[in-house]
């Protein structure tokens, strides 16, 4: 039977870059599993049955040899929502089409984004380290976070997750400022009481809390520079939950060290993981700033993963 079923090219079943055995049943009604190591290793019979790949935390590599290799390729199906490791013109010009999952993980990212929020403003990453240092006698009188109930929420990116993080502002009885590319219709901005800048702008130098929420592409790739910092408030927390490469990181050290603006709290980095050095400028802060924490991907860990890597809150005494 499973000769009958077209074949679906995967990296490997389980394993640190494999997809999950809970989902290989399902796959098995549909599709003839083939591993790429099997694939490589027969590749004069295997290359003419694979029609569909199935890409599992980015992973096969999709890269012109491997499309050149698969005559009868008809979609390539990525686990996460985000594209922007691969080179889309390239899959087109072989006819191929793609697929992604762009509402899958929309609830636990936004979820993730407003933990990030309360985290960084409650100073709760400092707080346990305080709370299970060895060296602690006491705690601080003033050790205070800032208000989020009443704060300024400026999000950047209104698709999907932007709308649903508003949702869950709106019971934080946060005001609501948003950029997007394309402006929401008035009963949406209304049903989470979000107003509308049309420039960038306008929305850093007024929100508490700036939550990036934007796809990767040439035009957001260090949407977060030196520049923008300096817009925002010295009171004010930036917020990533979208890609590492959206915010200039080096900027972002400096801006931390500087007082340029209050905290950092990232759902992504780049790279990820972060190289395991303490002179990289992130993870040095964690010595420098007060707190650092490190966990898998959390920003759709209920769905498919749409960026494997270290996500770090950093925050500034």
């Amino acid at each position: 039977m499973g000769e009958l079923l077209p074949g679906l090219l995967v990296n490997e079943i389980g394993g640190m870059h494999g997809i999950l055995h809970d989902h290989v049943e399902f796959l098995k009604k549909h599709f003839c599993l083939i591993t790429i190591k099997e694939f490589l290793e027969n590749k004069k019979n295997m290359s003419k049955k694979v029609q569909a790949v199935y890409l599992w935390w980015h992973k096969p590599v999709i890269d012109r040899d491997l499309l050149q290799s698969l005559p009868n390729l008809k979609v390539i199906a990525n686990s996460g929502v985000g594209m922007d490791h691969l080179d889309l013109k390239l899959v087109a010009s072989f006819g191929v089409k793609m697929a992604n999952a762009p509402c899958a993980v929309s609830s636990s990212t936004a979820d993730t984004g407003m933990a990030l929020l309360l985290a960084s403003a409650r100073r709760l990453v400092e707080g346990y380290h305080v709370a299970v240092s060895p060296s602690t006698e006491y705690y601080e009188a003033d050790f205070l976070g800032v208000e989020v109930t009443g704060a300024t929420l400026g999000i950047l990116g209104m698709g999907s997750i932007g709308y649903k993080i508003a949702l869950r502002a709106k019971a934080f009885e946060m005001k609501i400022l948003y950029h997007n590319r394309t402006r929401r219709k008035e009963q949406e901005e209304q049903a989470v009481g979000a107003s509308y800048c049309e420039k960038i702008e306008d929305l850093l130098c007024q929100a508490d809390f700036v939550m990036v929420v934007v796809s990767l592409t040439p035009q957001t790739h260090k949407l977060i520079g030196k520049r923008e910092m300096e817009l925002m408030k010295p009171t004010a927390t930036l917020i990533n939950i979208s890609r590492g490469a959206v915010v200039d990181q080096e900027a972002l050290v400096i801006a931390l060290r500087a007082g340029v603006i209050r905290a950092a709290a990232l759902d992504v980095t780049y790279p990820e993981p972060l190289p395991r050095s303490p002179s990289h400028l992130l993870l040095f802060l964690r010595s420098t700033a007060g707190g650092l924490s490190g966990t898998q991907p959390v920003g759709s860990g209920d769905a498919s993963p749409t960026a494997p890597g270290l996500h770090v809150c950093v925050k500034l005494l």
